[in-house]
């Protein structure tokens, strides 16, 4: 009888014990959970994953995305240890701790450790619930039973390591490593891993930078643990106590932070990977802040680097500083247009050589023009007469480019700009010939990317910071003219102070002296250089060459130590000298050639029109070139010297002030110069 009561006893507690599982499972299944993604802090990684720039989630907290095995084993195995030894093994609560717990508060009066799991943490953080109140409690029970239900261990461990608070607005452990310590979380010292797993128990009493002591405090309990767990030895733990907390909080990076926004703003949240290479822009941004250093508020400065291979940007800056303030650093000017002053002359040059209107080696004549009211000057108002191509764009004369651009035509020149991805903005909407001279709007990226396609034989292939765009691009030269204009920029002296190397370049300076460019290649690299103010204000004194061309070197310099080489000649390239060429090709012959005086005309060598000069006590020295003598001087119409069979000579004049001169030959022809004496 008792034997038969014992067994129903038995058999009622085991079906109460099935009820009340059955009854609990239901309970743990009618859960609901609360969101369970986590929205992270949008990123830019650079070409190699680095960390290039970051943007806050809503609510302005940094919380960045890692996956576990990226963050320190040591780490998990000390946050483990400390907060939740059977954390592999329990379903989501640890009943030996909360007894633990329990036992521990019953005897001292006080809470002397937590038993929550780090199962139960996540349900707080999740729910940001509090931690004290019984029915908080048991609810994160509810949850964390119903997230093990649903969820692998890794994953539930992957939201502790994005929510931990890590006091003030950070939360996650990739968050804090970045902060406190300046680098990612996959590397830590044992010192670093304690303080990371301490600082969440009290975020905002154990922050470093508020109160050190009490983190180094919290940081010393969690090593000792680990030397009592065994996960470091006796050394490393006192080495680890002598390491020093860190005193402040460390900015986040902020690389790039131009192109960052417009990938960001582009391709919305998550991690974006972009073509530059972390290094090389940290050293380029460095170049840029030295660059306008102690040179006024104002002043500004933009630089592109680029592989011209492949077309992927390797470093972008568009300010030298990202900031509001004189030097509006807030304005990309990498993407803004301005005036390219000289730089387009070898997209001019190449593309005559490429039409058989001239050859490096053809004379082009640089004396004063006059093409439909339009006369332009060179920049220091002076004329070579006769010169070779290749010195006319090796000096950046004015006269040759535009009478070689009157030539091909305005229109030729914009397509060609277009076939290189360059949209040019010109004022009235009606190309003139002032285009060549920079009469145009470009921006710095699109010139970068004309100069690649000079260094990739002619063919355009549009510059990118992201994998989209990648194709070949347009036939913007031959392979040949792009290598005659190459040849010819390599052969311009560097600035003083600038290694010899072989790098071709172009400067160039806008109207008004507004912007200062600097654009070249290698056999692998072209970068660009825009320096000036970004409210277009001129800049006193800012020449291309004197101040963006040491910048472009400079910048080479930190891409590597030395330069690539440029490549051969392609096998159909003429090299010939003047006097070999075919007689077209010898000496270019402007649109108005047939009106413009024989090249054998008088011209007053000396003085040059519009100069200023001294009346010596002899007089005025003056040169005749061309003509046949003997010659007549005129001064203000009025002779002065007749039958001079000498090309050199003084003429007596009565008094100084403006006067026109004019020399007459034997076959009447004639050429004047306006001059003022004093």
């Amino acid at each position: 009888m008792i034997r038969a009561r014992t067994l129903l006893a038995l058999a009622l507690a085991l079906w109460a014990g099935a009820a009340a599982r059955d009854r609990l499972d239901a309970w743990i299944d009618a859960t609901v959970l609360p969101p369970l993604a986590v929205a992270t802090s949008t990123e830019v990684l650079d070409r190699n994953g680095a960390l290039l720039r970051a943007y806050p989630v809503p609510g302005g907290y940094w919380r960045l995305a890692v996956a576990p095995a990226a963050v320190d084993r040591g780490f998990v195995a000390m946050l483990t240890g400390y907060e939740d030894r059977r954390f592999r093994d329990h379903p989501g609560v640890d009943p030996l701790a909360l007894l633990r717990a329990a036992g521990q508060a019953i005897l001292a009066g006080r809470v002397v450790s937590g038993g929550s799991t780090l199962t139960m943490q996540v349900a707080r953080l999740l729910e940001d619930g509090g931690t004290g109140a019984l029915g908080g409690k048991l609810r994160q029970i509810r949850v964390a039973l119903a997230l093990e239900r649903r969820l692998p261990k890794d994953r539930i461990l992957s939201l502790y390591l994005h929510l931990a608070p890590y006091g003030g607005n950070l939360e996650g452990v990739r968050a804090a490593s970045l902060a406190w310590f300046g680098k990612e979380p996959a590397r830590l010292t044992p010192a670093e891993a304690a303080l990371l797993v301490a600082i969440p128990q009290s975020p905002e009493a154990r922050r470093p930078d508020r109160d050190p002591e009490a983190a180094r405090a919290a940081r010393d309990r969690v090593l000792a643990d680990a030397v009592a767990d065994g996960l470091i030895d006796a050394d490393e733990a006192q080495a680890a106590l002598r390491e020093p907390v860190p005193g402040t909080r460390r900015p986040f990076p902020q690389l790039a932070p131009h192109l960052a926004d417009r990938v960001a703003a582009a391709l919305g949240p998550g991690r974006h990977a972009v073509t530059l290479d972390a290094r090389l822009q940290t050293r380029i941004e460095a170049l840029a802040r030295e660059a306008v250093a102690g040179r006024g508020d104002g002043l500004q400065v933009a630089i592109v680097v680029a592989d011209h291979a492949t077309g992927e940007i390797l470093a972008s800056v568009g300010s030298a500083a990202y900031r509001a303030g004189a030097g509006q650093g807030f304005v990309d000017m990498t993407r803004a247009p301005r005036s390219p002053g000289s730089t387009l002359k070898p997209l001019v040059y190449g593309l005559a050589f490429d039409a058989g209107l001239a050859h490096p080696e053809t004379l082009v004549e640089d004396r004063p023009i006059d093409i439909d009211g339009y006369a332009p000057q060179n920049f220091d108002r002076a004329w070579r007469g006769t010169i070779r191509v290749r010195e006319a764009l090796q000096q950046s004369l004015n006269i040759p480019v535009v009478e070689i651009t009157d030539a091909l035509g305005p229109a030729a020149l914009l397509a060609a700009m277009r076939r290189a991805g360059i949209e040019p903005r010109v004022p009235g909407g009606r190309p003139g010939l002032a285009v060549a001279l920079g009469g145009v709007g470009v921006t710095l990226e699109e010139m970068t990317g004309l100069y690649a396609a000079l260094a990739r034989g002619g063919r355009a292939r549009p510059l990118r910071a992201t994998g989209e765009g990648a194709g070949e691009g347009a036939r913007v030269l031959s392979a040949v003219a792009a290598w005659q204009v190459a040849d010819i920029l390599s052969g311009v002296a560097p600035p003083p102070g600038s290694p010899a190397n072989r790098l071709a370049y172009k400067t160039g300076t806008s109207y008004g002296s507004r912007d200062a460019w600097a654009l070249g290649f290698d056999g692998r690299h072209v970068a660009g250089v825009w320096m000036g103010r970004a409210d277009g204000t001129p800049v006193p004194g800012a020449f291309g060459g004197a101040l963006a061309a040491p910048v472009l070197f400079r910048a080479f310099g930190r891409i590597g130590p030395d330069f690539a080489p440029l490549p051969p000649p392609p096998p159909a390239t003429l090299l010939l000298s003047t006097a070999q060429l075919p007689q077209p090709l010898r000496r270019f012959r402007a649109r108005g050639a047939a009106f413009a005086p024989a090249a054998d005309a008088p011209a007053v060598a000396f003085p040059p029109d519009g100069a200023t000069v001294e009346l010596l006590d002899g007089g005025l020295l003056v040169r005749v070139r061309g003509g046949a003598a003997p010659f007549t001087w005129l001064a203000d119409g009025v002779p002065v010297a007749t039958a001079v069979a000498a090309r050199e000579g003084m003429l007596a004049l009565p008094g100084r002030g403006f006067v026109t001169l004019s020399v007459i030959d034997a076959r009447g022809r004639s050429a004047r110069a306006r001059v003022a004496l004093q």
